[in-house]
């Protein structure tokens, strides 16, 4: 084919199977070099994000219209080269952070173009709340002595005798520092972004795209805070090996893993679709019609 001929094709239909084979291998690189970086607890989340975005797109596949053109596909394609490219250096946890975006957005134009990327806006939307945390966090004030408070407020409350001054809690065995890393800023943010994956994913009264927001921020908080509680009590010379544990990328995963369990609860007992009785009544009325027909 000539390159004039090249040009004047206008729709490029990229087959169904191939577009799931280089999304299947971009998931699978992305979690591959999250386990390479020992990101235990961004692996986790990547997974929790990733099958939110995959079980919305599955759920669609039959009504996506398919068919590229030339430009968006050579975007996509430069997209998609560069993150490969990236990742075969060491990877930085920014890029992680920005990984299943940008593979989305390139997949997206491979598959529809710019015109059908109206189509992806929910997948899209799940995946970019995924980067907030790399986005918002050098913007955000450092909430360490909140958490710092809480913590202690915790550990006198259990009876234990600990003393604040600003982001430093004081114990007869130690002293613990709460740094903006160990804020529990980072776990909140990823939070909220489940709480945005909840609204994508679920019909919702108008009240509780409030609520869960909320609801998912303060989980995110409240189980960090007790963290830091345990971590305060954990500071004695004797305890080293279970305060690097707890403190360590396998330990903060638990707490991860624990606030996720719990927003999922509330999930399943409170995310109620809107008008049931509506929809009760409706199904009656059509149970009554085809009684008469008959």
């Amino acid at each position: 084919m000539k390159v004039s001929q090249f040009f004047q094709i206008k729709w490029l239909n990229i087959p169904a199977f191939w577009l799931i084979a280089i999304a299947g291998s971009l998931i699978a690189i992305h979690l591959a070099l999250n386990l390479r970086a020992e990101r235990y607890s961004h692996l986790a989340l990547s997974v929790v994000f990733w099958l939110a975005a995959s079980s919305i797109l599955w759920d669609k596949r039959k009504h996506l219209k398919l068919g590229s053109g030339i430009a968006s596909c050579l975007l996509g394609a430069l997209f998609i080269i560069g993150i490969l490219l990236k990742s075969t250096a060491y990877p930085e946890e920014n890029f992680l952070g920005f990984f299943p975006i940008i593979s989305m957005f390139s997949l997206a134009l491979l598959a529809s173009g710019f015109q059908g990327l109206k189509q992806y806006r929910q997948e899209l939307i799940i995946l970019f709340t995924f980067a907030i945390p790399k986005l918002l966090l050098p913007f955000l004030p450092d909430i360490s002595p909140i958490t710092a408070k809480f913590s202690a407020f915790l550990l006198w409350y259990s009876g234990t005798n600990a003393v604040l001054q600003g982001s430093h809690i004081i114990l007869s065995q130690g002293i613990v520092e709460v740094v903006p890393a160990c804020s529990g800023l980072n776990l909140i943010l990823y939070m909220f972004g489940l709480a945005v994956i909840a609204l994508v994913m679920f019909p919702t009264y108008i009240h509780q795209r409030i609520i869960i927001p909320i609801v998912a921020v303060t989980l995110g908080f409240l189980v960090n805070s007790f963290r830091v509680a345990i971590l305060a009590n954990l500071v004695a010379p004797s305890s080293q090996d279970a305060f690097k544990y707890w403190h360590s990328q396998e330990g903060g995963l638990i707490f991860i893993m624990v606030s996720v369990i719990l927003f999922g609860i509330y999930c399943f007992y409170f995310i109620h679709p809107p008008f049931p009785k509506q929809s009760k009544k409706i199904n009656n009325i059509h149970r009554h019609s085809k009684t008469l027909k008959l």
